[in-house]
């Protein structure tokens, strides 16, 4: 009787509960198990940061996959000061007051107190409130930021217009004196890989790391219904964006998925636009599919959960 009991016990233990799996690697990426890291007493986890902004699939994209990027954003009490949203700032720094007037906040840092949304308010108010007091310098986080507001808060835009860099040399556009930044300049460049966004869908990024070329697509839709929308086409040979391109898998990233399709070297962005306008047309139909699936499919899903890479 003992023995079951304990067998018992260590089965409710282990059990699944709402949210993440307190044994599993906590979603933040630290390494540390979730109830060592943000699932311990008094810690965060907000799995979907971005849900509610405007462009959640391109800011999902610029953390986690596009190298440099920017876009400006209104916030409400500073609709005078220019901020700049960036991919990458200068030095990793979480956000900026410049000397110009301008206020950068960046989307590639070092910390990670289990709210990205809130993290980025947080040193985006420090910068702001430097800039309205006539102050230049560098703004971060040591601490978690606690019950500040969020970008959700503070970002009035009704969309984002986003502006893929080939480089770096937006960090030094508002300086008049560059011959000391020219060597930083060139060696952050050479990290770029080429990237470009497709214009005639949503959050869709071609890519060129030389010896191959890939499209990756950040998808808003629930991941259980993308995943079964997914598998159909595949089963049916429809996820297929050009001829000889191959659907390899996908990222997991702030609670959206990132198809990834290795394409043909030399296809490039402009190639991919038509093609994704109409794959976008049959997914949506295919997501509409309320038809019990078939073993064929059931079997093609259960391949795509295990080449998900989950990057947050």
């Amino acid at each position: 009787m003992a023995k079951k009991s304990r067998v018992k016990n260590r089965q409710a233990a282990a059990a699944p509960t709402d949210g993440p799996n307190p044994r599993a690697a906590c979603p933040c990426g630290s390494g540390k198990r979730y109830k060592a890291c943000h699932g311990a007493a008094g810690g965060v986890f907000v799995g979907r940061p971005f849900e509610g902004l405007p462009g959640e699939c391109d800011l999902v994209a610029l953390r986690e996959l596009v190298p440099s990027a920017t876009v400006s954003l209104a916030v409400k009490g500073y609709e005078s000061t220019p901020v700049t949203l960036g991919t990458l700032l200068p030095g990793a720094a979480p956000a900026m007051s410049r000397d110009s007037g301008e206020v950068w906040v960046g989307l590639q840092v070092q910390h990670n107190y289990g709210d990205v949304s809130r993290d980025v308010a947080a040193a985006l108010v420090q910068a702001l409130e430097a800039r309205a007091a006539g102050e230049s310098g560098v703004f971060g986080l040591t601490t978690a930021p606690g019950d500040g507001p969020r970008l959700q808060d503070l970002v009035t835009n009704s969309s984002l217009d986003v502006t893929v860099h080939k480089g770096f040399d937006w960090w030094i556009g508002d300086v008049e004196d560059k011959s000391d930044l020219e060597h930083a300049l060139e060696h952050a460049n050479e990290s770029v890989l080429p990237t470009e966004r497709l214009t005639s869908v949503e959050a869709a990024y071609w890519t060129s790391v030389g010896s191959k070329e890939h499209l990756r697509w950040v998808m808003p839709e629930p991941e259980d219904a993308l995943l079964t929308a997914l598998a159909r086409l595949h089963v049916a040979g429809d996820d297929v964006i050009v001829p000889d391109a191959r659907f390899v898998g996908m990222f997991r990233a702030h609670g959206l998925l990132a198809p990834v399709w290795d394409v043909p070297v030399g296809t490039g962005a402009e190639a991919l636009e038509e093609p994704a306008v109409a794959f976008k047309k049959l997914l949506d139909e295919t997501l509409a599919d309320d038809s019990e699936i078939t073993p064929e499919v059931r079997s093609a899903r259960a391949g795509l959960a295990n080449r998900q890479v989950t990057i947050r």
